[in-house]
């Protein structure tokens, strides 16, 4: 993978993550402090959507698919670590949410995290002989 590629995928990951945090500052209490089913629904739309996006990212940046797994990585450690950063401070960060409801955030997180990981990893064993 050329340098400009890892530096473009940490940079949008960083822009992702801060997107996403804004988003969750806002509209954080109605998405997590609600009913079951609107949680369920939006914790799966937003694996979904993380997995998407990943998968647009990478073959919009013709990334080849031996390196996906390199690419979903440098995709999602700014967002990694921003995260570790936001939820220790979670009141400063996103105040409109509850402190009980840090633990349905993070698993949205540890959820959308973990796909985008999944989907770099298959595509890139599924590429190798």
């Amino acid at each position: 993978m050329k340098r400009n590629d890892v530096a473009f995928l940490l940079v949008l990951g960083f822009v992702i993550w801060l997107v996403g945090t804004i988003y969750y500052a806002y509209r954080g209490p109605v998405i997590l402090e609600t009913t079951k089913i609107r949680y369920w629904g939006a914790f799966a739309l937003s694996s979904t959507i993380s997995g998407v996006l990943c998968i647009g990212i990478l073959r919009w940046r013709h990334i080849a698919p031996t390196n996906w797994a390199l690419a979903a990585l440098l995709l999602v450690l700014p967002g990694m670590v921003g995260e570790v950063v936001a939820l220790s401070n979670l009141s400063t960060f996103i105040p409109n949410l509850h402190a009980t409801s840090a633990g349905k955030y993070g698993a949205f997180l540890f959820a959308s995290y973990a796909f985008v990981l999944a989907i770099g990893a298959a595509v890139t064993l599924r590429a190798r002989p």
